[in-house]
């Protein structure tokens, strides 16, 4: 049994190729896992607000010094790690917008990146916290980024990749559908996609 975590930026709804492909990913885990548990954090219809000044003095005030306002000015980050750190599996729903990916996906990376909390540095260097997770990436993009001369141009699962890594989650794996905005292949695209699911 796995408690899964899935995470969706793309506002298109039913429209959207990485939600359809990140629901399929969670349907495979839940068949490989009976009894697993899924928590769905839609990004498009309760976003994490872009870090402030506030957020960033509460993010380096100790413990100890915690005030009302600045543990106020935590509510949405510890919020965003707390549904991390219980999940054993997170899905995250990611398009390629203008090669990156959505600010609402990037705000909840800005909440869940805390020194002392998700990431530490030593003399040895920075050390991930974020252990014994596995996630997939649903990727989508209307052109193709995996191979040929528009692969340097994807942001997307190299961001992820190296984001999360850091964070500790190196157990990362990224699923596509490419090429959906090419005339006629959008149908064609997500079959492709969903095929490749293997977990």
């Amino acid at each position: 049994m796995k408690k899964i975590l899935h995470i969706i930026s793309s506002p298109k709804g039913e429209n959207s190729f990485s939600i359809k492909l990140g629901n399929a990913v969670v349907e495979q885990v839940q068949a490989a896992n009976p009894g697993s548990t899924v928590e769905v954090r839609d990004l498009t219809k309760k976003p994490f607000p872009h870090l402030e000044e506030a957020t960033l003095a509460a993010f380096y005030t100790p413990p100890a010094a915690q005030t009302p306002a600045t543990k106020a000015a935590l509510q949405h980050s510890d919020e965003a790690i707390a549904e991390l750190l219980a999940a054993d599996v997170i899905v995250i729903g990611a398009p390629l917008w203008n090669f990156g990916i959505p600010s609402v996906l990037k705000a909840w990376v800005d909440h869940i990146s805390r020194a002392g909390i998700t990431f530490k540095y030593s003399e040895a260097g920075a050390e991930g916290l974020v252990k014994d997770k596995t996630v997939y990436v649903a990727m989508a993009s209307g052109g193709i980024y995996s191979s040929g001369p528009y692969q340097a141009m994807d942001f997307v699962s190299t961001y992820l990749k190296g984001l999360l890594g850091f964070l500790g989650m190196t157990n990362l794996r990224v699923f596509r559908v490419e090429g959906s905005a090419y005339p006629g292949q959008a149908e064609a695209a997500l079959q492709k996609g969903l095929e490749s699911i293997a977990l």
